[in-house]
This record gives structure tokens, sequence and C-alpha cells, in this order.
């Protein structure tokens, strides 16, 4: 009688450790991804063909929210505490910001392909119909009487990249010579009505409020601008010289590991480089890593010639060094007067 007992035990033991351990993985589990200011129709494309994947995979269901605002005022907002389980930014410096504030590891970059940067894209000049102010390259946007839009590159990932863009133009164009790109960035500066905080805010200025020649935006932006505003006569015009704009991507350690989400987050971001995922981004005019994948988009991406910040410009210690820190060539051009 005793074995029997202890038998009968042994199996509801079991029987409810199974059961634990099966309503352990099957509890829904939700992310919070933050994200930069342009990327809300992305990623409404990007998260439900995920979720449908993991649940596939795993048998959980996954919800992922959204946060979007200018990158680097979403890298501030995490590190002041919003809970977001993932970063999907477009400055390698953002998430940097949250490895000092001891949230992500210190080797976020080699956890995934290509530095933690899925994807990228490139500023482009986007004029009305017709380009009557004949804008066709950086030195246009620098003449008297152009307006030029584009978000504060203190707190915009797009502002920052269009304002470095033209600057490694106007250094090539002089053979080097600082001093004279800093007073091209000068010209250009002056040339700007208003600093929206990000880019969709800068979106909203050139086409719905009409102000401005020109605005400089990512190539994808573009594309969706042409989607979303049909009916608005719009060109693009690709400059001879543009920055590479690397999207990077990092699980928040800390916050993953306070909600038990690090095996979907890490999932979540591992899917940007899926053949899927791949697919979705070109898509969507992003300029992807899967070799096959870009050769089957190529027709949608014009040639151009693309400079690094690494390369060109020192690499971005020295980019925040001599540029964004409080008295370099970005407050030295005028904006700290803004």
């Amino acid at each position: 009688m005793r074995k029997a007992i202890y038998a009968i035990t042994l199996v509801l033991l079991g029987a409810l450790i199974i059961q634990s351990v099966w309503g352990a993985q099957a509890k829904p589990a939700q992310l919070l991804n933050a994200s930069y200011d342009v990327s809300r129709e992305l990623f409404t494309q990007i998260n439900p063909a995920f979720a449908a994947l993991w649940e596939a995979k795993s048998g959980q269901t996954v919800t992922i929210r959204q946060s979007h605002g200018g990158s680097s005022a979403q890298a501030r907002a995490v590190a002041e505490g919003l809970q977001a389980d993932v970063v999907t930014f477009n400055q390698v410096t953002d998430i940097e910001l949250l490895h000092k504030a001891g949230l992500v590891a210190g080797d976020w970059q080699s956890r995934l392909p290509d530095h933690a940067s899925p994807y990228y894209s490139l500023p482009l000049l986007l004029v009305r119909a017709g380009n009557p102010k004949q804008i066709h390259d950086w030195n246009d946007l620098t003449r008297p009487g152009i307006q030029v839009v584009f978000p504060n590159p203190r707190t915009s990932g797009n502002g920052r990249y269009s304002y470095l863009a033209a600057y490694a133009y106007a250094l090539q164009q002089n053979k080097g010579d600082a001093a004279k790109a800093a007073e091209f960035i000068s010209r250009l500066l002056a040339n700007v009505p208003v600093f929206d905080t990000g880019g969709r805010g800068a979106t909203t200025t050139f086409i719905e409020r009409q102000i401005g020649d020109v605005l400089i935006t990512f190539e994808s932006e573009v594309n969706a601008i042409r989607t979303q505003y049909a009916k608005v006569p719009l060109v693009a015009v690709v400059p001879s010289v543009s920055l590479r704009a690397d999207f990077p991507v990092a699980v928040v350690d800390k916050v993953a590991e306070r909600h038990g989400t690090r095996a979907v987050a890490n999932a979540y971001l591992q899917f940007l480089y899926s053949d899927a995922g791949q697919e979705i981004l070109a898509k969507n005019f992003f300029r992807v890593r899967n070799p096959a994948i870009a050769q089957r988009y190529a027709a949608q991406f014009p040639a151009v010639r693309l400079v690094a910040v690494e390369d060109s410009l020192g690499g971005w210690d020295q980019v925040i060094r001599t540029h964004f820190a409080e008295g370099g060539i970005l407050d030295k051009a005028g904006f700290a007067r803004r």
C-alpha cells in the first residue's frame, strides 16, 4: 500500500511539474520596442510577422508595443526609466548612452551580425514638383533664399545624419579643409527656418505646413512620404555623395531580465536578419544586408556614393566631441543661438 501511494504521489507531482512548465512557456509575453521617429509604418508590418512566427515556434503569444520619437530623445527616455525591452535606433551613440547608463551590455554590437545593424539608409533631398528652385546637390542648400527643412541634430538621428552628410560633402569639396566645411555648415543652418524634434515632425512642416523648399530626410522616409502623400507632387533628388546611416538594435538587458523577456527579445531582433524580416525591410525602402534580397530590390535604390562616419569623419567619438559637444562645430555654426 505504501509503495502504491508513493507511486501515485510521484505521478501527480510529475503532472504538476509538467503543467507548471507548460504554463510558464505558454504565458503570453509583451515587448516594448523604443524606436526612432519615422519607423512607425515599418514596425506595423514587422511586429505581426514576428509574433505569428514566434507563436508557431514556441507556442507563446507575444504582443509588441511601440514607442516612437527622435532617436536621441528615445535613448534619454529609456535611460530615465522608459521600460523598453528592445531598442531599434538609427545611431550607435544612442545605444552607447544606454550602455553608459548600465542598461545595455558593452558587447551589444558583437551579439548580432553587421555590428548589430540589420539595415541602413541615407539622407536624400526632397523638393516640390518641378524642382522650382533647381536644387541638385548639397551646395544648393546654402544659396540665399533657399529654405531647408530637417530635424534637430541634437534630438534626432535623422537630423544628425542630415547635418553630417552635408558636412562630409563640404569636407570633400574643400579637400579636407575643416574651417571651410564649418563655414559651409554655418550658411546651411542659416537657411533652416525651424527645427522639429524628429523626422516625422519635419515632414509635417514641409508638406502640411508648406514651409521650406527642400526637406532632408532618410531615403526610406522619402518613399513613405510618397505613399502617404500620393496626391502631393514631390521629387526626390539624389545628391552626389551621402552618408550611410546604420540602424543599430539591441536588447535592453536590465529591462529584459526584469521582465523575463530575454529569449523573445533576442528572437525579435534576430528576426530582422531573417529572410522574412529582410524582405519586409526592403519592401519599405530600407537597404538590407542580405545580398540576394538586396539584389532583388536593387531597382528601387539609386546608385549613390556613400561615406561612413567611421571612415570619413573619424568615428562617432570624434564626431560627438568636435560637432555636438557644447561649443563644438554645430554651436559655432550658429545652432546654439537658434
